[in-house]
């Protein structure tokens, strides 16, 4: 039966949502659910043909996608957070990175014949881990904060370095082929880096003198990309892709740009153009595979899980300071994601073009891999980490969606008592009054497809949902039920002063009980924190109990939490009231006007 070339693309928009659904559920990163679907479709069914419906635009789209995602693993990639870490991490994405690549290189030479041009490439590609893949599998397993913080600063800065290193290999490989010397190489990677730096300057001053309106600017850096890409490959063939990786990477350490305002098409044309992406690569992918293919997937797929990460783990680690069980689960847990997968499909599409010998295997390999160590370590990491006891205790932080005056000032109440905390927001100018406080935050959208990559939840159990925005409270709440509990997660209640509480059934709706109570809402909050009331914090003894706080105080006062002499938050909501025993603190809110020396939290 024919398909037509709509309904294809419709299909294909449909399965790239299902996918990210599916992995939303199950907990597992979207890029196994997309591969798989494509297989399904492509060589599987026979029902999608990319090259047939997207004909000569096939390879300028998927060429024009990995340009966008080598540039936003790019922009992650902050020299200050480099400085910052530990060496361990540091070793991991220099000398890990190499002796990886230099594994998986001789395993690729050796078990499925790749020439040593074609191996050096696979080594390269498949040497970096991510975040979209950390991410999941942190969340689900929750180990300790040391191993956490080096699996999830690898991801982040292993992911441009190790693009950067595939697109170098990338062209001693075609220029060794074609018998170009080592002065066409190099000026391929001259005009790279060049047309890259001098974009990256360029786009940094227009957006610096304000001569691109904020409404235009994720428009304008989109097409920035774009257009580097394509200009730097037209001055010198596949110079683009190492173009747009120095792009990236100059913008994120231009000081005072705030790169994070510039790069937010990821939560909406990125997640359609990676969904689409990879199901069409993996729906191009040859049927029957090439012979031996799966079996040498598998070998590789192995050697590189009890060889090549345990060795690059060992040389990396030595003299850290992590324990040899810190170090067996870091070994254990590297999946491959989205770098090595769009980049190997494409560096595949243009070796074929020239005939290279062997670049028919390149991408079932790497797919092999990914799936691979992405499914093995999601179900496996857990029970490991379980019986080598470096689970993180339990969660006592918390996660504040929201960055407004009443949010800063419980974020300020709870940092003072030792309970950690992240603000999250979309709102620039609140995040910014945020940091100004010095308050850990997280700037974007804190349901969207990069909060699920570089959101940190380490250490944080609970959720409350304070944005002056209904619809975010709700979604926020839906979305981090599943990672707390939903014995965890509290929204604020949003109406005008004075109106009902039976009147906003929001909450109810999602089953997330009222923080602070029914009573209370973010318009109270706002108001009588302008009106001079402050969040204070008392010790509650045996002659100063819950009575003679409120007696001092007076009724109206407005309990927000307790801790208890076991350092464990007790929040007040809808359906827990507030619960006090001597030698426990009670943060509230109270009237202006007393001064009784207890310390005030609030917002200026």
């Amino acid at each position: 039966m024919h398909i037509s070339a709509a309904l294809q693309l419709a299909a294909l928009i449909t399965a790239g949502f299902l996918a990210q659904w599916l992995a939303w559920r199950v907990r597992l990163p979207a890029i196994v659910f997309l591969l798989v679907i494509g297989l399904v479709l492509g060589p599987a069914l026979g029902w999608l043909d990319p090259e047939a419906v997207l004909g000569e635009l096939f390879f300028p789209i998927v060429s024009l996608g990995v340009a966008i995602i080598l540039f936003e693993g790019a922009a992650t990639l902050r020299l200050r957070d480099v400085r910052g870490l530990q060496g361990t991490v540091v070793r991991l994405v220099t000398l890990g990175a190499l002796v990886t690549m230099g594994l998986l290189a001789v395993a690729a030479h050796y078990i499925a014949g790749l020439s040593w041009g074609l191996a050096a490439l696979f080594g390269a590609l498949t040497c970096v881990t991510g975040p979209t893949v950390i991410a999941p599998i942190l969340r689900t397993v929750r180990p300790n904060v040391r191993i956490a913080n080096v699996l999830r600063w690898e991801g982040i800065v292993i992911d441009p370095i190790g693009a950067l290193l595939a697109v170098l290999v990338y062209e001693i490989v075609r220029n060794g082929q074609g018998g170009q010397s080592w002065l066409v190489f190099g000026e391929t990677v001259l005009v790279g880096s060049v047309v890259g730096a001098v974009s990256a300057l360029v786009l940094a001053t227009l957006l610096r003198r304000h001569w691109i309106p904020e409404f235009l600017q994720t428009y304008g850096t989109l097409s920035f990309v774009l257009f580097t890409f394509a200009g730097a490959n037209q001055l010198a063939s596949e110079s683009g892709l190492l173009a747009v990786t120095v792009m990236g990477m100059i913008l994120a350490n231009i000081k005072g740009l705030a790169i994070e305002e510039i790069v937010n098409f990821k939560e909406n044309l990125s997640t359609l153009l990676i969904s689409g992406l990879f199901i069409m690569l993996a729906a191009r992918m040859p049927w029957p595979l090439p012979p031996g293919a799966w079996w040498m997937g598998l070998a590789i797929l192995l050697f590189a899980q009890f060889i090549v990460r345990p060795v690059s783990v060992w040389f990396s680690t030595v003299g850290g300071g992590l324990s040899w069980r810190e170090r067996a689960l870091i070994a254990w847990i590297a999946p491959r994601g989205i770098v090595a997968a769009a980049v190997s499909a494409l560096f595949a599409l243009k070796l074929e073009q020239q005939n290279l010998a062997g670049s028919d295997y390149l991408v079932p390999l790497t797919f092999a891999l990914i799936i691979g160590t992405v499914v093995l370590q999601s179900f496996t990491a857990g029970p490991l980490a379980r019986y080598l006891k470096v689970l993180s205790p339990e969660p006592r932080g918390v996660l504040i969606v929201g960055a407004n005056a009443p949010a800063r000032a419980v974020a300020k109440a709870l940092i003072a008592q030792g309970v950690p905390v992240r603000i999250a927001d979309d709102d620039w100018f609140d995040v910014r009054a945020a940091r100004m406080d010095n308050l850990p935050t997280w700037y974007g959208d804190p349901v969207s497809d990069r909060a699920e990559a570089d959101l940190d939840l380490s250490g944080l159990g609970q959720l409350f949902a304070m944005s002056a925005r209904r619809e975010l409270n709700n979604l926020a709440c839906v979305h981090y039920r599943s990672e707390f509990g939903r014995h965890a997660v509290y929204e604020l209640a949003i109406r005008e002063p004075g109106e009902g509480a039976a009147n906003n059934g929001a909450a109810q709706g999602i089953q997330a009980p009222y923080l602070f109570g029914e009573q209370v809402s973010i318009a109270m909050l706002h108001e009588r924190l302008q009106q001079g009331w402050r969040i204070k914090t008392t010790r509650i003894t045996e002659t100063f109990g819950k009575d003679a706080f409120f007696a001092l105080y007076g009724q109206e006062t407005t309990p927000l939490l307790s801790l208890d002499d076991k350092e464990r938050l007790r929040v007040v909501a809808q359906g827990k009231p507030l619960v006090l025993k001597p030698g426990w603190l009670l943060v509230a809110l109270v009237p202006p006007g007393q001064q009784d020396g207890a310390v005030d939290y609030s917002a200026k």
